[in-house]
This record gives structure tokens, C-alpha cells and sequence, in this order.
């Protein structure tokens, strides 16, 4: 998520081109059998989650961004979300971040002060754990600084320890997340080249120690892992096939994808067929789409709304709708930047 662009996917849209730069634990067993009782179409209905990352929101406000409501009125951001029926708001970490306002920040204190906002605001909150000082995605998955040199034991002690003291710093704050990614967009592993996908073992080691301090600090979060791109099948079962040979523990599958609304049946399909096959309900973590392009975005997400809830999905999650220009050159938000008012995009969240 924000690091170098990939090639791009023909047919599908990709943000990062507009950048500017099993075996099953008692836990998953129990996610998975409360995620099963809601098994009707209103029970399901009734519990999707539509939420947002907003993670670029502090910085924004500290550099005198406002957002105005639909009807043209300053309003506090997390009140005016809400008013399009978002329930949750998903949060990045860095370990050891700059003070760059777009590429860094979103240091544990940081999250935790927001997160006080988000949850008096009403809404659920999901940490997402980037295990970088910067940005780490499907295309980069780099270690923070402190731990690049370290062996693979010394990397997994440094990864449950940073994840317990994180943890903790949440709990002491009273916001402990509903949901935990260990890792964001991980096809091809975590702080590699120790944790690569194709040290599949390594890469067990340092996910289930973050996992084991999740849980000790929050038996009732959900522990998710996060991969991006789950059209393409055969990276999603070359992941979860060795994760879970080597005794991986999740508890959720979750996915970033940015196709366009004729894609989202068959993509949302492939998020389910990894998901069954593993036992484990899923959502999707990470949408986005042209800001620039509002109308075609917004059947975008009211298409993978209806996916998603016919797939028995669990809910979906707008990346950074807030961002405006010049804060960032990003263009994928869901904002109008000269009127500051959110576009039609917004709308799709009360249209599926």
C-alpha cells in the first residue's frame, strides 16, 4: 500500500498507478462458528460491515484539512462517514515511522489516540500492522530498519514483542481493535527476505508469533490475513497451501482488490473458493477506485457490496475516501478536492 507501482492488471483498475511514488486453533475454530450462526440473508445483512481506513485523517487535520458534508457544511469527518452508514474504521501501523505527513506517522500512539476518537464515534476499529517503518504492500515487503540485520529467531522474538508492547498500548487505551491484520498485501511474505513465502516455515514462525501476542493481549480480536490481488488464484492457494502446512493460525481471511464492477462477481468468487477452503470467514479490506471517475467507482462498490454479501462476505473497506489534493497525489479517494464535499462514490455504500 503505497510503495513502488506493479505492473498493472489488464481489466482491472489499480491505485498504485497513480501514486506518486490447515490446521485450525481453537480460536479460528470459534470465529469460524460464530461467523456460521449468521447464516440467514437478514441476519447477514444486518452485520456487513461498511468501513473505511482513514488512517491519512490526523496528519490531514494537523496540515488544516476540513471535509464538508453532501449538503456543503464543515463537519467532523468520523460524523459525516457515519451519515453513509460506516460502522468501522481501519487503521495502519509503522514500527519506527519519519515524520513525513503521507509516507509516515501512524506511530502506536498516534493509532491509539485516533482509535479513542473512532470508538466514541460508535465504530469498530481494525489495526492493520504493517511490520515497516513505511509503506509495505504486495509489491514491497521490507522489515523496519531495527530488525533488517536480525537472524530469523531474533526477527521472531522482535515481532512478538513489538506486537505484545503494541497491543498493550491499545488495551491501555481502551480501543482494542475488533479486528488485527498481521501484515498488509503478504503473497509474498513479511519483512523478507526471512519471512518470504518461500521460507514458508520462517514465514509461519514470525505470523504465528504475532498472532500468539494478539491474543494474549486480546483473546477476542480476530487475527486476520491480508492478501491483495485474489484474482489471481494461484498466488492466493500458493500462500494459504504453506501457511497452513506449517501450522499458520488465522481466524479471518481478508483481501485489497480495486477491479472494476464487471470483475467483482468473478473476484469476490476467488475470495470465497480460498476462504472455504480453509474454513475461515472473510471480507475485503481494501477498495478503491478513480476519484475522478465517480460514477463508474461507485458501481464498482455497489457491485462488490452485492458480491460480497451473496458470497457470504463479511464486510468491505474504502481506502482512504478522505484524501485531497495537495496533501497527497493519490486519486483514488472518494473526496472532492476543490469543494471538499464527498463525491457519488459515498452513495454507493447505501446503494447495495
Amino acid at each position: 500500500m503505497f510503495p513502488q507501482p506493479p505492473t498493472p492488471v489488464a481489466g482491472r483498475i489499480t491505485r498504485r498507478t497513480l501514486l506518486k511514488a490447515t490446521t485450525a486453533t481453537a480460536g479460528a475454530l470459534a470465529t469460524a462458528v460464530a461467523f456460521a450462526e449468521l447464516e440467514t440473508p437478514a441476519e447477514a445483512a444486518a452485520s456487513f460491515v461498511k468501513g473505511v481506513d482513514i488512517s491519512w485523517a490526523p496528519q490531514m487535520e494537523a496540515r488544516g484539512y476540513s471535509w464538508k458534508n453532501a449538503g456543503g457544511q464543515t463537519q467532523d469527518l468520523l460524523t459525516i462517514l457515519k451519515g453513509y452508514g460506516i460502522t468501522a474504521v481501519r487503521l495502519r501501523t509503522f514500527v519506527n515511522p519519519s515524520n513525513d505527513p503521507a509516507n509516515g506517522h501512524c506511530g502506536i500512539n498516534e493509532v491509539a489516540a485516533f482509535a479513542k476518537r473512532v470508538k466514541a464515534a460508535g465504530m469498530s476499529i481494525m489495526l492493520d500492522y504493517m511490520f515497516g517503518d513505511t509503506w509495505n504492500s504486495v509489491g514491497v515487503q521490507n522489515p523496519p530498519a531495527a530488525w533488517r540485520n536480525m537472524s530469523y529467531s531474533q526477527m521472531r522474538t522482535a515481532m512478538g514483542t513489538y506486537v505484545n508492547q503494541t497491543m498493550t498500548v491499545m488495551r491501555n487505551n481502551d480501543v482494542l481493535p475488533t479486528w488485527v491484520q498481521i501484515g498488509n498485501e503478504i503473497n509474498s511474505g513479511i519483512c523478507r527476505p526471512v519471512g518470504s513465502v518461500s521460507s514458508p516455515a520462517q514465514l509461519t514462525g514470525l505470523l504465528n508469533a504475532a498472532y500468539d501476542q494478539v491474543k494474549a493481549v486480546a483473546p477476542n480480536s480476530t487475527v486476520c490475513i491480508h492478501l491483495a490481488q485474489p484474482q489471481k488464484y494461484d498466488v492466493m492457494t500458493t500462500f494459504f497451501s504453506r501457511f497452513a502446512a506449517n501450522g499458520g493460525k488465522w481466524d479471518m481471511s481478508v483481501f485489497s482488490s480495486y477491479g472494476s464492477a464487471d470483475l467483482a462477481a468473478g473476484i469476490v468468487g476467488n475470495m470465497k473458493r480460498i476462504s472455504d477452503a480453509y474454513g475461515k470467514p472473510f471480507l475485503q479490506s481494501e477498495f478503491g477506485g478513480r476519484v475522478d471517475r465517480a460514477s463508474s467507482t461507485q458501481a464498482a462498490l455497489v457491485a462488490y457490496i452485492k458480491a460480497l454479501k451473496a458470497n457470504g462476505g463479511q464486510g468491505i473497506f474504502y481506502w482512504e475516501p478522505e484524501c485531497m489534493s495537495p496533501f497527497t497525489g493519490y486519486n483514488m479517494g472518494a473526496w472532492d478536492s476543490s469543494s471538499k464535499r464527498p463525491t457519488a462514490i459515498m452513495n454507493g455504500f447505501a446503494q447495495a
